[in-house]
């Protein structure tokens, strides 16, 4: 089943998509009306839902009392099957990248490929199962599983947690070799820099709280570290009026695209050549007073030829295009509780 694009701004339908989906945030968050928001990668295709309006094919499921997800128990015989680009394709698109950066048009550049799979499980099974922070499933199209939120608003105050490094932790002193390698560094004080240059835009008193900090998540078949950091900024009284003006000053996510963001989003077009659509978009639920939202990362779609699962990462200049590759197919998993 389809599911109706933006029902609330229909009766706009004359005014620019993206002016119309900023008004409507602002009102629903002037009226403090708690309302559910997923948009896509360039802002075409967004859905916002009032949540006593939510239809029964859209779910999700945040931190705390906001959820939909329901566990269907156990899946002893899981499975997930992956078929990734060729390193030879990757390798070209890297190269592609790799001449812009040289040429300094961009600093980083966040390189993505579908991969297809097959699994044991319905995007549903998917959605109860996921052992993932944030989870959204639009049945029939794709389901998320994500581990990397966008912004939180908790009393007025807005912090961002970008997230950027990523290895086996069964790889020797693996914690210290992913903190201290220096591609790995450069990458992540790159999106630091670009997520605080961002909630500067909106808010007042922005800085790092929390710098490189480490996460572990047990995957299928191994566990892998990642690292974040934390960003935190004052946002003036009355911000609920602004929520849509928030959001677009923000988007696209800057762990997910890159910076210079302008250029860069030009440089993902031309070496991913197909549209990213959800994935790497946001979703997020505001409840009349705080904000949650998580990046659309750790997502399989289901399309005319069967189910893709979408995976990339940073590229810079010190970027090795094997390591990269394998990192590519390294978050092609899934994060679910298995029988022991």
């Amino acid at each position: 089943m389809k599911i109706p694009i933006l029902p609330l701004l229909e009766k706009n339908e004359k005014m620019p998509l993206q002016k119309v989906l900023i008004e409507e945030l602002n009102s629903l968050g002037h009226n403090h009306d708690p309302f559910l928001f997923i948009i896509d990668f360039e802002a075409l295709s967004p859905m916002v839902y009032r949540l006593n309006d939510i239809p029964p094919e859209v779910r999700y499921s945040f931190p705390g009392p906001h959820s939909d997800a329901i566990s269907s128990g156990l899946t002893p015989d899981l499975f997930l099957k992956r078929r990734p680009v060729s390193f030879e394709i990757y390798q070209k698109a890297f190269d592609q990248v790799m001449f812009h950066l040289k040429q300094g048009n961009s600093y980083l550049v966040n390189l993505t490929f579908p991969t297809p799979v097959e699994t044991s499980l319905s995007l549903t099974g998917i959605f109860e199962r996921s052992e993932a922070p944030f989870k959204l499933l639009v049945d029939k199209r794709f389901v998320v599983f994500s581990p990397e939120p966008f912004i939180r608003i908790r009393d007025g105050m807005i912090s961002a947690y970008p997230m950027k490094g990523t290895i086996d932790a069964s790889i020797p002193n693996a914690e210290a070799r992913v903190l201290m390698d220096p591609k790995e560094s450069a990458e992540h004080n790159t999106i630091v820099d670009l997520i605080r240059n961002d909630l500067s835009k909106v808010a007042n008193q922005v800085e790092v709280i929390q710098y490189r900090y480490i996460e572990r998540l047990k995957t299928l078949d191994k566990e892998i570290l990642q690292v974040s950091s934390e960003i935190q900024g004052k946002l003036p009284d009355g911000y609920e009026s602004r929520i849509g003006d928030i959001l677009n000053d923000l988007l696209p996510a800057g762990s997910v695209s890159g910076a210079p963001k302008i250029k860069t989003l030009e440089i993902i077009r031309e070496a991913e050549q197909q549209p990213r659509g959800f994935y790497t978009g946001v979703f997020g639920i505001f409840d009349g007073k705080n904000l949650d939202s998580a990046v659309m990362i750790r997502y399989i779609e289901e399309t005319e030829s069967g189910r893709q699962y979408r995976s990339g990462g940073g590229i810079t200049h010190l970027s090795d295009p094997l390591s990269e590759y394998r990192e590519l197919v390294d978050k092609v998993y899934l994060h679910i509780k298995r029988e022991n």
